[in-house]
């Protein structure tokens, strides 16, 4: 007799509920059919990528640059419709947008 049995014994009136897998709702991005243009420059003598070319709401980007921050631990900004990050992690990048489903493309070296 295994606990599940011996609990229906002290409370038989007791209905076991089914425990699912919670759902997890992500925030949808809107995905386009052109490619975001990946490409590395240097500002004042530092490495930099930056992405440009998103058609859809600056909110999404804002988010997307958000969340390409923190995964890759690094510091940047959104400005004038581009993300721009520090450092050179171009395949870094497009490795992760191309794993969201996003077509980049690379421009640039």
């Amino acid at each position: 007799m295994d606990l599940k049995d011996q609990l229906k014994n002290f409370f038989p009136e007791h209905q076991e509920e089914k425990v699912t897998p919670e759902k997890v709702v992500g925030e949808k991005i809107w995905m386009q059919d052109d490619p975001i243009i990946c490409k590395y420059e240097k500002r004042k003598g530092k490495p930099t990528t930056i992405l440009e070319g998103y058609t859809g709401a600056d909110e999404d980007f804002k988010k997307l640059a958000k969340e390409l921050k923190t995964k890759l631990s690094v510091g940047g900004s959104f400005k004038d419709g581009a993300i721009i990050i520090q450092g050179d992690y171009r395949d870094k990048i497009m490795a992760l947008l191309k794993e969201k489903g996003f077509k980049v493309k690379r421009v640039g070296g």
